[in-house]
């Protein structure tokens, strides 16, 4: 297991980072992040910062037209999905995150089809981190809830054993039972040496649970700190945090 020291070198940054959809329209301005071996990291902002922009540019699939996406030291601005994946990143989409009519296995060994040999050992250690996968594991996955389907998107993404995993909004339309489920869960992930990088639209759990945590405003990076030091600031509070302040 990988303790996060919040020293050394990062496991990935983003620095810089100009990207958006349309040409010549950016929706990130020059937004930075960087993330440490073991550490979790929450990304907050109002709805259209660039929050998940930022995610789809780390992952290859926003043009990035300026500024350096690094993995362990290693350029992989504007990488393929398939090579990032292989580099050790791994994406979980808020939408569309599952195959409806494979079994959970099968959406399983989807994650693993780059490494085949592995699935036996990667399969175990999945279902020892899911409990509840392993005992449907022959359930079709369209016939899931949004919170299983949100369990069998990540065991897919972790398949491939990532050293980071970015996680687009996994809260997003469950219920707050299993948005509490979800959080516990990123956080067990993480505590297996895993960095998380996590988006969300819940400032208050996020801040709870992460390490550090940035605010993204306007596709920049207008505050940092730990998630308590950014849950206590009057001006986080104030301007980004509206009416969970009373809640955070």
């Amino acid at each position: 297991m990988v303790v996060y020291t919040g020293t050394g070198e990062p496991v990935l940054e983003a620095k810089d980072i100009f990207a958006g959809y349309l040409p010549g329209i950016n929706i990130l301005n020059g937004c930075n992040i960087h993330a440490y071996p073991g550490e979790l990291i929450g990304i907050i902002g109002p709805n259209g910062a660039g929050k998940s922009t930022l995610l789809k540019a780390i992952f290859g699939l926003v043009p990035v037209r300026g500024g350096k996406v690094t993995l362990k030291g290693q350029d992989i601005t504007n990488s393929k999905a398939n090579k990032l994946v292989q580099a050790g990143v791994g994406f979980v989409p808020q939408n569309n995150n599952v195959f409806p009519t494979l079994t959970i296995e099968e959406n399983l060994q989807m994650g693993l089809f780059l490494r085949p040999k592995l699935l036996d050992e990667r399969l175990e250690a999945m279902y020892d981190l899911f409990p509840v996968l392993a005992d449907r594991r022959n359930q079709r996955a369209g016939g899931l809830s949004g919170g299983e389907r949100q369990s069998v998107a990540m065991a897919r993404a972790l398949m491939m054993d990532p050293s980071v995993l970015l996680l687009d909004e996994p809260s997003a339309g469950l219920s707050p039972v299993r948005q509490d489920e979800t959080f516990l869960r990123t956080r067990r992930i993480n505590a297996t040496g895993v960095s998380v990088v996590m988006v969300e639209q819940n400032a208050r759990r996020c801040l709870q649970i992460c390490d550090r945590g940035y605010v993204l405003d306007q596709g920049k990076d207008s505050h940092t700190g730990t998630g308590h030091e950014l849950a206590e600031d009057p001006k986080v509070i104030e301007l980004y945090l509206g009416t969970l302040a009373d809640e955070v």
